[in-house]
């Protein structure tokens, strides 16, 4: 696996360099002292993955990520001195394709680093991610057959997956919907659990409905947007109220879409949409098809407005997608098939 390094700080370089020499398999590519040069660099020697700072001089980490992912789409991992001092730099490099962000290991006494473990972590999810898991089958994920789809009082259910590129296709989406929507919307993006309270504040000043974070168990309510927490799977229970589940623990993401989506095709009453939205890997792809199984209507985004059209390539490459549409299309289409408020 070739790494790259993107940072201005020498210590951070060498930091950096350490870690990735520790990891069996990975070499360093090429350092870039700042984003202009990162962005050169990729375009003539892509990387497996680009470890990304996210304040330097010229070209700051947001916006050579956002060239990167447009002239030679690859794995960009946020790495910066402080995640929690650059958090609103942190969502616009994810919204921009960055994958995931982690501080910045450092350089010890002895010549030790501190702070590589949750580094090597994230790059090992990546490498799994570039290796593309098996998927698993449909079958196996929408066991315990399908809901009646008898009336009831709950109302619909908008089943949304994100990931690379998410929180920008998420906030295009939901800003478009209306205060009055007669449907849940309920949220899997893949994202640190430290990222989750916050991408549900960001996504909360994007659209004129209530984001809350899902903490505890609760029925859906139309015209509110649930946002997954990340310390456990969401899923839709039996009894038809959103919940977090600790199973399946053999997940390569958690919260995992499949598993989400999966659940909606199983306990959802009526009516349900299921959506999948730019990423890298397959997850979702499965739990789509799920839902097209029940007979829920299906939306995967489109190659051309995808950050990374990985999940929702799967998806349509599977025939889980009964429409597959440009991003600007998607929330239109929500409201349409969800029907008015009775």
């Amino acid at each position: 696996m070739r790494i790259a390094i993107v940072n201005d700080l020498a210590l951070a370089v060498e930091a950096l360099r350490r870690v990735v020499r520790s990891i069996p398999g990975a070499e360093v590519a090429w350092v870039a002292r700042d984003g202009q040069q990162a962005i050169a660099q990729c375009e003539r020697d892509r990387p497996d993955l680009v470890l990304m700072d996210l304040v330097m001089p010229e070209v700051d980490g947001v916006e050579a990520t956002r060239e990167i992912m447009r002239r030679a789409p690859c794995p960009v991992l946020v790495v910066t001195a402080s995640v929690r001092g650059n958090v609103g730099k942190v969502y616009d490099a994810l919204g921009c394709g960055a994958l995931d962000a982690v501080a910045t290991p450092r350089l010890g006494l002895g010549g030790g680093v501190a702070g590589a473990e949750e580094l090597v972590r994230k790059i090992a999810t990546v490498r799994a991610l570039a290796g593309d898991a098996a998927l698993p089958g449909p079958q196996a994920l929408a066991t315990g057959g399908v809901a009646a789809r008898a009336p009831s009082a709950t109302p619909p259910l908008i089943a949304i997956g994100a990931s690379t590129g998410g929180p920008h296709a998420l906030a295009t989406i939901l800003a478009a919907l209306p205060a009055a929507l007669p449907a849940a919307v309920a949220v899997v993006q893949h994202i640190d659990a430290a990222f989750a309270p916050g991408l549900a504040r960001w996504l909360n000043r994007r659209t004129a409905l209530p984001v809350a974070l899902l903490s505890a168990p609760e029925p859906p309510r139309a015209g509110r947007i649930y946002v997954a927490a990340c310390d456990g799977h969401l899923a839709l229970g039996a009894d038809q109220r959103l919940g977090v589940s600790a199973e399946p623990r053999d997940t390569l993401h958690c919260p995992s879409i499949d598993v989400f989506l999966a659940s909606v095709a199983r306990h959802q009453p009526g009516r349900a949409i299921g959506v999948l939205l730019t990423g890298m890997g397959r997850d979702g792809a499965a739990g789509l098809l799920a839902m097209r199984h029940a007979g829920h209507p299906t939306i995967a985004q489109d190659a051309d407005s995808s950050v990374v059209y990985g999940m929702p390539r799967a998806a349509a490459n599977l025939g889980a997608a009964t429409e597959v549409l440009p991003l600007e299309a998607i929330a239109a289409r929500l409201v349409a098939l969800v029907g008015p408020r009775t």
